[in-house]
């Protein structure tokens, strides 16, 4: 699953054809239809290339109306889904819409989800006045009133769906684009260690060659350990990007001249707010005796003793600041501790696993409750005392 691509939750009660949505927006039998209500459990996703907007991860979720101790759970992972999309479709049909529409809304305006109501079934209820009319007291948003059996309501509800569609979802889509010129040199050092997948390459340094080669840039890919071999060939690169755990030694090793970042700074800025990062990586000076700092990774691994967030970022900022510190780790999309407020900080991987919604709703709480925010990049680059040499390029 592609972490770039326009994620869209389907939201609604029981049987009001969220599935049957699903299969006519991907054109085959994605989802389980039932005439039964209660047939999808847990969220289920699905990519698919919509016509005129892209690509796509449709996400079916369960009735927010379940029933019982295990509808309960369902219910919840349905709203954990609400802060993981792009934008939503609430669906109603047979004119019922009540205090658990109401409920989503208020979840959708909370989590600032862009959404649309869509009435479905419409061959055998329309939408009536009444309805409407109940709608408008708690919500703003367009009203589509459809059917999943004709062809061409698709057409409808793709032109609703793209005037809810966030800018955001199209800001900054290349990780090198602005900062280079086709032709030019880019310089990436990517040391593997066992943190490296048998035979491939990690996540951002692979999707930055990509962004690299679809920018018409000459690209050098070498280890930390060939790095000085490279330069003794007298050649200049554009830009040298950096695994940040080697910031120190590249940048001893690499003239000042050449401009110098890493892939967890590029992630930061295409994905996360920079400028906040940036702001927040002032209170790593800061910190005292008994701070608890919360590492928040985007995906789930095998850790080792060369886990970047676990192991090394925590034992370098012990080391440097001279204070005791304490470390918390969610890793994915685990919940969040309750007790926030315990963390004096808050420092966040590079986000090459989520999207750009996502790791803004992950941070949100922290960012709402005054509490510092970085990334794991600009942390490394703050320890190794060039933090300003690893940012000048972005202005």
């Amino acid at each position: 699953m592609s972490n770039n691509q326009l994620h869209i939750g389907i939201f609604g009660r029981r049987n009001t054809g969220k599935s049957s949505l699903i299969n006519m927006l991907t054109g085959q039998e994605t989802a389980i239809v039932s005439d039964f209500a209660g047939t999808t459990a847990d969220p289920v996703k699905k990519s698919v290339e919509i016509f005129d907007i892209g690509p796509a991860i449709l996400v079916d979720t369960a009735g927010i109306d379940d029933l019982g101790e295990i509808g309960l759970k369902k219910i919840k992972r349905s709203v954990e889904v609400i802060s993981r999309v792009d934008c939503a479709i609430l669906l109603i049909a047979g004119n019922q819409f009540g205090d658990y529409e109401v409920k989503l809304i208020n979840q959708f305006v909370e989590q600032e989800v862009p959404y649309l109501i869509a009435h479905n079934k419409n061959d055998i209820n329309k939408i009536a006045t009444i309805t409407r009319s109940s709608i408008k007291q708690h919500s703003k948003a367009q009203i589509i009133d459809f059917n999943t059996y004709d062809s061409a309501n698709k057409e409808k509800l793709i032109k609703a769906l793209k005037r809810i569609i966030p800018e955001t979802v199209h800001q900054q889509t290349s990780l090198i684009g602005d900062l280079v010129k086709p032709k030019d040199i880019l310089l990436l050092i990517t040391p593997i260690d066992s943190e490296a997948p048998e035979g491939r390459m990690i996540l951002p340094q692979n999707q930055t060659i990509r962004d690299a080669l679809d920018n018409h840039c000459i690209t050098v890919v070498v280890r930390e350990t060939e790095l000085a071999d490279f330069l003794k060939r007298g050649i200049t690169p554009a830009l040298a990007v950096t695994d940040s755990q080697v910031f120190g030694y590249v940048a001893e090793t690499l003239p000042e001249k050449i401009p110098l970042t890493s892939f967890s700074i590029l992630f930061a800025r295409m994905k996360g707010d920079y400028q906040l990062y940036k702001e927040g990586t002032d209170h790593l000076s800061r910190l005292k005796d008994g701070d608890n700092i919360l590492i928040l990774e985007s995906c789930t691994h095998q850790t080792s003793c060369d886990d970047i967030g676990r192991v090394k970022i925590p034992e370098l900022l012990k080391k440097h600041t001279g204070r005791d510190l304490r470390f918390t780790v969610v890793s994915g999309l685990s919940p969040l501790p309750e007790n926030i407020e315990s963390f004096a900080l808050v420092i966040q991987c590079g986000g090459c696993m989520v999207t750009r919604k996502q790791l803004a709703n992950r941070l949100r709480p922290f960012v709402k409750a005054g509490i510092p925010v970085t990334n794991y990049g600009m942390t490394l680059a703050w320890l190794n005392g060039i933090f300003e040499r690893a940012t000048r390029i972005f202005g």
